[in-house]
């Protein structure tokens, strides 16, 4: 995932209904890939899953998130790049799972 979310999230929920992978989850709420729970990366603000975030690749040009984020706390995490081939096999995997 090269996307991530800062602590400047006001919780607004722009970016989760503009999430086309479904990867965008309240704090403390346990996320699902394919049916399964996993518990909740953070507690504190919105999140977004790792296994489930393909920057938007096979759905738009750009992470739709970030454009959607009024307080600008949304930013690509260059500690964790992704190539368009890796997102685009990510996306295929949960298109197989069911998100």
């Amino acid at each position: 995932m090269a996307v991530k979310i800062t602590e400047e999230c006001i919780a607004c929920g722009a970016c989760e209904a503009e999430c086309p992978n479904d990867a965008i989850y309240e704090a403390g709420k346990p996320y699902v890939i394919g049916g399964q729970e996993f518990p909740a990366i953070s507690e504190d603000f919105t999140y977004i899953a790792r296994d489930k975030c393909t920057e938007c690749v096979g759905f738009h040009d750009e992470p739709q998130c970030i454009a959607s984020c009024p307080t600008e706390a949304i930013v690509m995490d260059t500690d964790h790049p992704e190539t368009k081939d890796e997102l685009m096999a990510k996306k295929e995997k949960l298109d197989l799972a069911g998100r």
